[in-house]
């Protein structure tokens, strides 16, 4: 695992650092490493599912499709008993 050193890291953005690692219960090393990793994982992330499917298909245009036919809803059932 590769280490790397921040200097002249601007004191606010330590503090700030310092209070989001106290909020997530971990050290200020760890809360940079979550935000690299979010942060590199969610660019190069090719999307979910529906992104995909909708960037490969894209340049292919799209289908104009007939309307259905729609007819009146049928009648509810009646489960009550009838006398005989």
């Amino acid at each position: 695992m590769a280490s790397i050193t921040i200097r002249n890291l601007d004191d606010k953005i330590k503090s700030r650092l310092r209070i989001a690692a106290a909020r997530h219960g971990c050290s200020m090393e760890e809360e940079v490493r979550r935000i690299l990793r979010h942060t590199f994982i969610t660019e190069d992330s090719p999307g979910q599912l529906g992104t995909r499917i909708s960037s490969r298909f894209k340049n292919l245009g799209g289908v104009e499709l007939p309307e259905p036919v729609r007819s009146a809803p049928r009648d509810a059932p009646v489960f009550s008993e009838t006398d005989e």
